[in-house]
């Protein structure tokens, strides 16, 4: 199994000091503090650093556009800082945000990071929050057709010696870039799968590795059913090596000791980070971000999908922390160590992102994690090996 650890790169500084009648303002210059931001990017990138000497498979790291939730509103940049500080370590940029970029400069800085990092990178693809069309000005209606638009012309950057492409969108006459990818015929393409089924139509022809499901349970269960009825129309199987699930967890002599240092970052995340500027699913439903048909896979419609707030905006306590504890790896070594097998086993992923510092958690605690997991966690992670999908062979045996 590959383990990667999954980071947001949050800004360091708890923002709850500005809040005003118990919402945080817009944040603004009056509120930036340039040595908080440079420290975020400092410690982060010597954390990743520490991946390698631990012996973690890769680190994946995002983007996100105007909010302290996430400081990588160019995961590229961070990729080619951390290019040359690694030699090892696999980078999963994931994920470029395809419909609110020029797809020709996106695929020129995928080949230069493929070269800088000589075959390390890993091209995560995603549509994107709303609150990243809002900021850029592009209509939430035109997100599907500017996302694949945007990948055909990546795609046939890295193929094509010679590019010519007239679409709705974007158009170019005969271009050749470079320079050109190191992996061929380009680095693997991984994308998230949070609940439309045009997403897993399109990975499945693409062929893609994918991450089903933000939670555990029906949401991710029937999109690794749809995927599998998806990839077997093109004579494919769903391979356990391109499935991966994101996990959150946290190391500790005991879970009581674990929920008492956690905690408070996990009712951060929970509570500012991700309230924060956002756009909220009852003006989303007003455009046509997403389609009528694009729940109709899931037998619990739209629940558990981002297209429902009530999936992740919710308010947490400290007991809310520790009634999720329970289901949670969060504790003891051998009981993350269960809990993750588990998990995999379930969703049939030989690849699991690890998220282990939400929040604002300090850099010391962050630190400790990527060490404690390295040493107590990571061995037998690294020593299992999944190879049956459940819920694709559940699809097979049925038909």
């Amino acid at each position: 199994m590959q383990v990667f650890i999954f980071d947001w790169t949050a800004y360091a500084e708890n923002v709850d000091k500005f809040k005003i009648d118990g919402e945080v303002p817009r944040l603004v210059g009056e509120h930036f503090e340039p040595e908080v931001a440079v420290n975020t990017y400092a410690n982060h990138l010597a954390a990743w650093e520490e991946l390698e000497r631990q012996g973690f498979d890769g680190v994946a790291i995002n983007e996100h556009h105007g909010t302290p939730f996430g400081m990588g509103a160019s995961p590229n940049l961070l990729a080619a800082a951390l290019s040359q500080r690694t030699e090892r370590l696999k980078i999963l940029v994931y994920a470029n945000l395809l419909p609110i970029h020029e797809p020709l400069r996106l695929a020129e800085e995928i080949a230069m990071l493929d070269c800088m990092t000589n075959g390390r990178l890993l091209c995560g693809v995603g549509r994107g929050a709303p609150r990243e069309y809002k900021i850029f000005n592009v209509p939430m209606s035109e997100s599907r057709s500017r996302f694949t638009e945007a990948f055909e012309v990546m795609r046939r950057a890295w193929t094509d010696d010679r590019l010519s492409f007239q679409g709705e969108h974007f158009s170019f006459d005969d271009v050749s870039i470079w320079p050109r990818t190191v992996q061929k015929p380009h680095p693997p393409i991984w994308i998230p799968l949070t609940g439309s089924k045009e997403s897993i139509e399109w990975a499945a022809e693409q062929d893609a590795a994918i991450t089903p499901g933000v939670f555990p349970g029906p949401m991710r269960e029937d999109t690794i059913r749809y995927f599998a009825e998806c990839q077997r129309k093109h004579g494919r199987k769903v391979d356990p090596n391109k499935i991966s699930i994101m996990v959150d967890c946290y190391v500790a002599d005991s879970k009581e000791q674990a929920i008492d240092e956690y905690g408070e970052h996990l009712m951060y995340l929970f509570n500012t980070l991700l309230r924060y500027d956002q756009v909220w699913q009852s003006d989303v439903k007003k455009t046509k971000y997403y389609s009528s048909t694009a729940f109709e896979h899931l037998r619990e419609g739209a629940k558990g999908t981002l297209a429902e707030d009530d999936t992740v905006f919710n308010e947490w306590t400290i007991e809310t922390v520790r009634d999720a504890a329970q289901h949670m790896p969060i504790g003891t070594a051998d009981e993350v160590v269960e809990r993750i097998l588990a998990e995999c086993d379930d969703a049939g992923a030989n690849n699991v992102l690890l998220v282990c510092n939400r929040g604002d958690m300090p850099h010391h605690m962050y630190m400790n994690q990527i060490r404690r997991i390295g040493e107590e966690v990571l061995p037998r992670l690294q020593a299992h090996n999944v190879t049956v999908v459940p819920h694709a062979e559940q699809r097979e045996a049925a038909e």
